[in-house]
């Protein structure tokens, strides 16, 4: 991650900033490699410094190579002594991760000015390189594995929070390490609600059923959804699921590099619109995953970022009737350098519970 690292530092520089104090875990582990609970991240021109508590000295040694080591009692004064020793006189921070007591208590501390950025470290992790594909690859994988191990379990009277755990276990047992967000599982009219919890609620006939899950595999995620019907399915429940089908379809082929997440957005909401619930498809299209569940950059109306090769997204239209039930179905995509490559493989046809 040298020339990412390098990056960060020139993009500091621009905001009139000599150096970086970096806090996010996720933005920590990207740029040093370091995977600890606590510490942060130090660049400047002078030192790249992995910052950590007793507790995590021979871990960052160890994960960290080619970066110094700093043992710190108080972050606050170790950062200090940093400035002081370099003569900086202005030190950039994510303000989106730092809270208002963190702040204060720097601004006590640090005999420079302090400048506040957004966004920049994770401008950086939009293009994955070809390692972090391996990973989310694999993460993909093991996802689309545990769906085919639940899916024979899938019957009227089994509960949704039995199938979530059951999704769990199955990534667990094939090599994740855990979780990359607490399965959905919704069925009957819970399946209305995007993010429902899974409950009690039993499957019944009639039911759709939605299931989102992803897992975390060498510390990055996948996600994935797909929704089944149980017993024979009515007119309105193939009314809908071919529609959300026929969008995300039509989206995946619209997903490329040079387009907006906006165009890709606006093709599957089209398509849903046109077929009369436009109103019932309420959230962004898709996002960005890596080390994060959620990053970007995000295919919603409210997004223009440019799409690149590297960049890995979901593409998950849905859409939801209270009182009736819902259909979301999503991919794992990687955008190529003349198209994009589904990484989920399990199939897209609606599945029907006996």
């Amino acid at each position: 991650m040298n020339q990412a690292v390098d990056r960060v530092l020139a993009k500091v520089r621009e905001k009139g900033a000599q150096a970086v104090l970096v806090t996010n875990p996720p933005n920590r582990r990207f740029l040093s490699g370091f995977t600890g609970s606590a510490g942060a991240v130090w660049v400047s021109e002078a030192r790249r410094a992995v910052l950590v508590d007793f507790r995590y000295v021979e871990q960052a040694k160890g994960q960290c190579p080619g970066w110094e080591v700093v043992q710190f009692d108080e972050l606050e004064k170790s950062v200090a002594e940093l400035i002081a020793a370099e003569k900086i006189a202005s030190v950039a921070i994510e303000a989106q991760h730092v809270t208002v007591s963190e702040l204060a208590k720097w601004r006590r501390a640090f005999f420079a000015e302090i400048v506040e950025t957004e966004g920049i470290v994770e401008a950086e992790r939009m293009v994955k390189t070809p390692e972090e594909i391996d990973k989310i690859r694999r993460a993909a994988s093991i996802a689309d594995y545990a769906f085919a191990q639940v899916l024979p379990q899938l019957r009227a009277g089994v509960s949704e929070r039995d199938i979530a755990l059951e999704l769990e276990f199955a990534m667990r047992k094939a090599g994740a390490s855990g979780v990359s967000f607490r399965p959905i599982v919704a069925a009957g009219t819970r399946s209305a609600l995007p993010h429902a919890e899974p409950g009690n609620r039993l499957f019944a006939y009639g039911d759709f059923v939605v299931m989102d899950f992803g897992c975390v595999y060498d510390g990055y995620c996948s996600d994935m959804t797909r929704t089944v019907v149980v017993g024979e399915p009515t007119e309105q429940h193939l009314l809908i699921y071919d529609l959300v089908l026929r969008a995300q379809l039509e989206a995946l082929k619209a997903v490329k590099p040079g387009v907006t997440g906006k165009d890709v957005d606006t093709v599957a909401r089209s398509i849903i619109a046109e077929g009369g619930y436009g109103q019932y498809f309420g959230h962004g299209l898709g996002h960005g995953v890596g080390l994060e569940i959620h990053e970007r950059p995000r295919l919603s109306q409210k997004d223009e970022t440019v799409l690149e090769p590297g960049m890995i997204v979901t593409v998950e239209p849905g859409i939801y009737l209270p009182d009736f039930g819902g259909v979301r179905i999503e991919d794992l995509v990687l955008v190529t350098a003349d198209g994009c490559e589904i990484l989920s493989s399990t199939f897209k046809e609606l599945f029907v519970v006996e």
